[in-house]
């Protein structure tokens, strides 16, 4: 039943989102490269301590007001997240005007107004800026924050941690900072539930008032604007905003790598790929005199479709959808180099073993001239484009000031890029690739993945999620004697209702609803099956009070298709065989003997598994068991261009005295659908029509 339901899934995920690709086999000829002028900006400070800076722009007629509060980190401590949840506060109303009241006028000018904690930005067209400037103002000095707002915002933020509990990332950046720094600095501290509950209503008051002042406050406007003027309406607007009391800068202080390098693990036994990021910590500020190698440096390794690590990863042995790198500066000189990607389980070892051969590559070899060439092209490129952006302008005024830069900094920019040498670029990757003092972070599937890693040399660390360490988790357990696969499908069969209730089922039809995210819609899901190989799926969503169907495919028995977004394509002669051969609805009832094997016992989640390997219709999957409650809780399967998809089963209810998982998460390259059903009918009458 499952599989069939599934495939169709998996087919949708990895055709979802797809994108036309350019043709990129021909480099464009470049011109010169161009002269940067950037105007030198007016400035003026009020006696509450803001300072102004003004960059007069009368090509068009738009103006932008960015405001940054040069507070420098803050440590939350045991309150670690009360930061966030006062940034997702502001910006819903003033004292004086409502949220909606607010947020309508906004769209009613036109305009755009983001606030944020420390630092908020402001654009519409000259005609309204003085009204959007006072808007702005006002939400800064006079947010409407209301417990209401707060208890929503925190519980939000709680749920997102919930989220995060299987993500990949989340939990490979929370391990990462927390071992690069230290828990309690400020760039390793991490947000928890527990420190989530200990932030108040009365907290986030304090924090904004204490935080938010105009001490070391910078507004930067650009465009369509004189002098004189916005001189005088800045000085209206904001001199209310009362100077607080000088408050200590937090001065973070660089932490040393180890001396050899070495794996850091955290065990995710539902991961169907694997996490890898090769790190250390770099002392790098924007006015050392290898920034700009630097930068390109790191485009070189890893900046893109060109660097060594996604030609290698990607291009040369099908490992991942993507392979980079990132090299982090700031003001204090204290931030990471990282290099990595997700790679399918079995292959991690060997991906960890290919990232670390192109970071020595690059520090033991001159990059080759045309490769360098082309790096540096890409950075031109780049940069010319986000002078159009005011905001990105506004920043790069405030670079010069915070980060102790020439004047000239950024009209200097391409000709320092273009500056580089291959020399240069071998001697800078051996400054900050410190390949031998690294920390090679990865969580995935231990039972996958870390009898292959012990092979590699390095000492292998384990953590829990949360980088606490712990002892090496056991992932294979004995399996019982006696035991096997075939008594593990009758366990299954049993625990849901037995094999005379199942074999009376006919027809299911499901309904559910499905969570794509970043989707704007909810669509719903059915799906009919009809003994003993006839299939229907279509999913449609509400699109602006019409229903479209967003992906239909169907089989009759002897004949199928598949139909997204008008296009209907008619499935393969290897599509239809495999079709043909399923036996029924559920999968367990037609397992042979011989198709079957018990592998290992594992732990999900802290309930123990059996993993049993299905190979039917030259198709291999892995099902794992709860050895509790015998039901199915996951699966994966990997397609002939080693796509691995998985599916995640809870939320069992009984059905006319079957058991039947409500929930379903389906993972398929790189995109996640979340099912919760909200209907089943077993034996409901159902026509050949429903399937072709």
């Amino acid at each position: 039943m499952k599989n069939k339901i599934i495939l169709l899934i998996s087919i949708f995920l990895l055709s979802f989102g797809a994108n036309a690709q350019l043709d990129r086999s021909i480099m464009p000829k470049g011109g010169p490269t161009p002269k940067i002028s950037l105007k030198t900006p007016k400035e003026f400070k009020l006696k509450n301590g803001i300072k102004v800076l003004v960059v007069e722009d009368h090509k068009l007629p738009r103006v932008s007001y960015s405001l940054r509060i040069d507070n420098g980190p803050i440590l939350e401590g045991d309150k670690a997240g009360v930061l966030s949840v006062i940034s997702a506060m502001l910006g819903n109303g003033t004292t004086t005007i409502a949220k909606d009241d607010f947020n309508e006028e906004i769209d009613f000018l036109g305009a755009n107004v983001n606030i944020g904690f420390g630092s908020s930005f402001a654009s519409s067209l000259t005609k309204h800026s003085d009204r959007i400037l006072e808007l702005m103002a006002d939400a800064i000095i006079n947010p409407l924050l209301t417990e209401e707002e707060f208890n929503k915002q925190k519980e939000q933020l709680i749920e997102g941690l919930k989220a995060d509990e299987k993500s990949l990332d989340a939990i490979s950046a929370r391990l990462g900072n927390a071992l690069s720094y230290g828990k309690n600095h400020v760039y390793g501290e991490f947000i928890t539930e527990a420190s989530l509950e200990n932030v108040t209503f009365s907290d986030v008051l304090e924090f904004q008032k204490k935080y938010t002042n105009p001490n070391n406050a910078y507004i930067v406007v650009i465009g369509d604007v004189n002098y004189k003027e916005v001189k005088k309406s800045i000085s209206e607007k904001f001199i209310s905003w009362k100077k607080a009391k000088n408050i200590m800068s937090l001065t973070p202080e660089l932490t040393a790598n180890v001396g050899l390098s070495e794996v850091n693990f955290i065990d995710l036994p539902t991961a169907t790929q694997s996490s890898i990021s090769i790190t250390n910590n770099v002392a790098l500020k924007m006015n050392d005199e290898d920034y700009f190698t630097a930068l390109i440096t790191n485009n070189i390794l890893g900046g893109g479709g060109e660097g060594y690590l996604f030609k290698n990863l990607r291009e040369e042995n099908g490992y991942t959808y993507g392979a980079y790198s990132s090299l982090g500066s700031n003001r204090y000189g204290v931030d990471r180099f990282r290099a990595g990607a997700k790679v399918r389980n079995m292959v991690t070892d060997s991906a960890v073993t290919q990232i670390v051969n192109e970071i020595v590559r690059i520090r033991t070899e001159l990059v080759d001239q045309e490769l360098l060439k082309n790096a540096k092209a890409k950075y031109v490129g780049n940069f010319i484009m986000r002078l159009e952006s005011p905001q990105t302008v506004a920043g790069y005024a405030l670079n010069i000031k915070l980060n102790n830069l020439p004047d000239d900094f950024y009209e200097t920019y391409l000709e320092k890029i273009n500056a580089v040498t291959q020399e240069d670029v071998k001697r800078v990757a051996n400054r900050f690739f410190e390949i031998g003092k690294s920390r090679i972070i990865i969580v995935g599937k231990g039972s996958d993945v870390v009898d292959n890693l012990e092979k590699l040399g390095f000492a292998i660390n384990y953590f829990d999620k949360y980088a606490n360490p712990v002892a090496k988790p056991v992932f294979n357990k004995a399996i019982p004697e006696g035991m096997s696969a075939v008594d593990v499908m009758s366990n299954y069969i049993e625990s849901i209702g037995g094999k005379g209730k199942l074999n009376t089922i006919n027809t299911l039809m499901t309904k559910a609803g499905v969570t794509i995210p970043g989707a704007p819609f909810v669509p719903e899901a059915t799906s009919k099956q009809m003994m003993p190989n006839k299939v229907s799926f279509e999913m449609k969503a509400d699109m602006g009070g019409q229903t479209m169907s967003l992906m239909k495919r169907n089989f009759s028995g002897e004949k199928g298709y598949m139909e997204q977004q008008g296009q209907k394509t008619m499935m393969t002669e290897e599509e239809l065989d495999e079709a043909k051969n399923v036996q029924g609805i559920f999968d367990e009832l037609y397992y042979t003997k011989d198709e079957i094997e018990l592998v290992s016992i594992n732990s999900i989640d802290g309930d123990d598994v059996y993993k049993v390997k299905v190979v039917k219709n030259n198709k291999t999957t892995y099902r794992y068991y709860s050895i509790a409650s015998g039901f199915l809780i996951s699966m994966e399967e990997e397609d002939e261009n080693k796509n691995i998809s998985s599916t995640k089963f809870g939320d069992y209810r009984d059905v006319d005295g079957i058991m039947v998982p409500y929930f379903m998460l389906v993972n398929a390259g790189g995109q996640e659908l979340e099912f919760n059903t909200t209907e089943v009918l077993f034996n409901t009458p159902l026509k050949d029509s429903d399937f072709y």
